[in-house]
């Protein structure tokens, strides 16, 4: 699975601005014909995501599209638009059933079929930001194809009638949820954008904290967000240390026969043992 600690966002029409990502040295490029595109520039976006992908040399960025939603009445024509050019993933907004996913699962396996793919090479993010798509996270998180679930803060706090605050308090249980049903089918939770883009210390502040929620990355919209948001969810050499003195004094601990054991002061066992690994597989998907 690709490490995703950002998700930049970039308008599908604007050719500028994908080539510019490209040397950013982001997780993840997502190319987006749904809300970063007015709808008479659809299918210039569509045109433009092509040759992107055809054209263009992401080296280490995972190249993603994001189709508009499913029941749009553009979803068809936006997957089959870029399909042939073998994006990594494609990115599908407001999901709020399983149905959704396995509509977007079986044009791919179609196409994977067809040009000689290895079947779920192209893999599925799905945004869920509405108050239905929160209540159905179990059905939708278990769809085989799904690689993450990317929450979209703005669109559920309007499906809730949720007024946003920076502390985002009116957010957290679904912001729990999200990670608890990524957890529960090994996906990766992506958070949610910061969009007072400028204010990089609030940036700081809201990308720790999705860390510490469990989140695995965030999703950003300007090249200014790279450097904190990736720097949020890369464990610090600290974090590494400490994991893994855990994880080698367990084994020692295990092979004396012994359970539970003090470690400078504080009580060890499964439950942090299994943490601190998921700290260093966090550092190694991250390049540490």
């Amino acid at each position: 699975m690709h490490a995703r600690r950002a998700l930049l966002y970039m308008p599908g029409n604007q050719w500028k601005m994908i080539t510019k990502s490209l040397t950013l040295g982001v997780d993840c490029i997502c190319m987006d014909m749904e809300d970063g595109v007015a709808l008479s520039k659809k299918t210039e976006a569509r045109a433009a995501i092509a040759k992107a992908l055809q054209e263009l040399d992401f080296g280490k960025s995972e190249k993603l599209v994001r189709i508009n939603a499913v029941g749009s009445g553009w979803e068809q024509q936006d997957i089959e638009s870029i399909l042939p050019y073998q994006p990594q993933g494609i990115v599908i907004p407001k999901v709020e059933s399983f149905a959704q996913v396995n509509w977007a699962s079986q044009i791919l396996e179609a196409a994977e079929l067809a040009h000689g793919w290895r079947v779920n090479s192209i893999r599925v993010l799905v945004g869920v930001e509405t108050a239905r798509g929160i209540l159905n996270l179990n059905e939708i998180a278990a769809h085989p194809r799904l690689d993450a679930i990317i929450f979209g803060a703005e669109d559920f706090a309007a499906s809730i009638g949720a007024t946003r605050t920076v502390g985002a308090l009116e957010l957290l249980y679904a912001r729990q949820a999200v990670v608890v049903a990524c957890a529960a089918y090994n996906l990766q939770a992506i958070d949610m954008v910061a969009i007072d883009y400028k204010n990089t210390e609030a940036l700081r502040i809201e990308s720790e904290f999705g860390a510490r929620l469990g989140y695995s990355g965030k999703q950003i919209i300007h090249p200014a967000q790279v450097e904190p948001v990736q720097t949020a969810f890369t464990p610090d050499e600290e974090t590494i240390a400490r994991a893994k003195q855990i994880i080698e004094t367990f084994e020692v601990s295990q092979k004396e026969g012994k359970g539970a054991y003090a470690l400078d002061g504080k009580m060890i066992d499964m439950p942090l043992l299994k943490n601190a690994q998921k700290v260093i597989e966090r550092a190694r998907a991250a390049g540490r």
